[in-house]
């Protein structure tokens, strides 16, 4: 997945939260905390709510990571 959610733990650390913490207070459920977990992809409500919660924007709590693809030119 192109996208690292790491911004966030660093976030939890420096508001000590635990991650179960977290979950409740935002009214997440564990398969949504897994899959920031897993820096898979967690719905614009979802991240709406973590920025809310910590008065902060989406880069804040998330990165982008492209990843490399090959790409092939064609001549037309």
């Amino acid at each position: 997945m192109p996208f690292s959610y790491k911004p966030l733990w660093k976030l939890l650390v420096e508001h000590e939260l635990t991650k179960t913490e977290f979950r409740e207070k935002l009214g997440l459920s564990t398969a949504t905390l897994a899959k920031l977990g897993k820096d898979e992809y967690v719905s614009l409500e979802v991240i709406d709510k973590i920025c809310t919660h910590f008065g902060v924007q989406p880069n804040e709590i998330m990165e982008h990571k492209p990843e490399l693809r090959k790409y092939h030119l064609i001549k037309i």
